[in-house]
């Protein structure tokens, strides 16, 4: 998959106002339409103008792309950086069920799921109560990263958020807000935390909608999450797997006793009950052992290796290879 430039598909700079957009797409649109244009693969070049404006007229999207496309360049390979969309607020207007599904695997990839795409599912306040009635505020959405030891603890936060609007001028903008968020012990990726009355505000004395945040897990450096079950690949020396041992194990909830039985190989899981991803059914905690090789650097290790060769004379690393 390659990235898109949409602005340059649209022939706009990337400081186009509004309504520049929707001039040049407007101009493109009745140049291929293919009910009338003679231009070469005019339907083709119709869907990439049509998919272009759709990314760009809409201030929360073109927010969003504007974030991808400062570190892409058009043509390139492409895959989305993984919570490229985080700390994004949106309207849930943006989208609508099944959108990405008539345009490319590169729009779909960035809109056909994520909060840049997201759909409430709900018409807007002001189409269900009138454009000139009083009218509540609408919801919000956003995604947010929080580290894999929260959800063990639970914590207090203060996430900024990045709000899209137009300026006064026409412009894409992004507005910055602060909040104050509680981090429930045992949340997990996927989840929602609703913020009563943290959303739109309402017309004339209505209520403002809520803010709905949607948690995701940041990759660890040492735990792998799946479902409730949390994964970690542990170095042990080959004494310890060898003899046994019992020693200190890291885990998201602070360090455990574990012990190692004596003659494990490298690859053995142990599993460690009820030390996953808190919650009224706790996952579990599954460490796997990597038996490391120390090195022999000095001629002090030299020997000791020497010496282990000698007393284990039958062992045959490869013998499974033998024939």
């Amino acid at each position: 998959m390659q990235f898109q430039d949409y602005y340059a598909t649209l022939g706009v700079e990337r400081d186009a106002t509004t309504e520049q957009i929707k001039h040049a797409f407007r101009k493109l649109a009745r140049k291929y339409h293919p009910d009338v244009s003679k231009e070469p693969q005019a339907e083709a070049r119709f869907k990439e103008v049509a998919e272009a404006y759709k990314a760009l007229k809409d201030p929360e999207r073109r927010a969003a792309y504007d974030q991808v496309a400062r570190e892409h360049a058009a043509g390139k390979a492409f895959d989305p950086p993984p919570g490229w969309d985080s700390g994004f607020e949106f309207s849930g207007r943006g989208g609508e069920a099944g959108d990405g599904a008539d345009f490319s695997e590169f729009f779909s990839s960035l809109f056909g799921r994520g909060a840049a795409g997201r759909a409430s599912g709900h018409p807007s306040a002001a189409g269900a109560f009138g454009a000139n009635r009083p009218a509540p505020g609408e919801d919000r959405h956003a995604r947010i990263e929080i580290d894999l030891e929260d959800t063990y603890a639970g914590a207090k936060r203060t996430i900024t958020l990045r709000v899209p609007a137009v300026d006064g001028h026409g412009h894409a903008a992004i507005h910055e807000r602060q909040l104050a968020v509680n981090i429930p012990k045992g949340v997990r990726s996927g989840q929602h935390l609703r913020l009563a009355g943290q959303g739109s505000a309402g017309s004339e004395g209505m209520a403002a909608g809520d803010l709905y945040l949607e948690i995701v897990l940041k990759p660890h450096a040492h735990f792998r999450v799946d479902g409730a079950d949390v994964f970690l690949d542990l170095p042990v020396a080959p004494w310890e797997a060898a003899l046994g041992a019992t020693i200190d194990a890291p885990t998201p909830g602070g360090p455990v006793q574990l012990t190692i039985p004596a003659g494990s190989a490298a690859g053995r899981k142990l599993r460690l009950r009820g030390r996953g991803l808190p919650g009224k059914t706790p996952g579990d905690l599954y460490v796997q052992l990597a038996v490391g090789i120390p090195a022999s650097d000095t001629d002090a290790e030299k020997a000791a290796y020497a010496d282990m060769a000698r007393a284990f004379p039958n062992y045959a690393p490869r013998g499974a290879l033998e024939t």
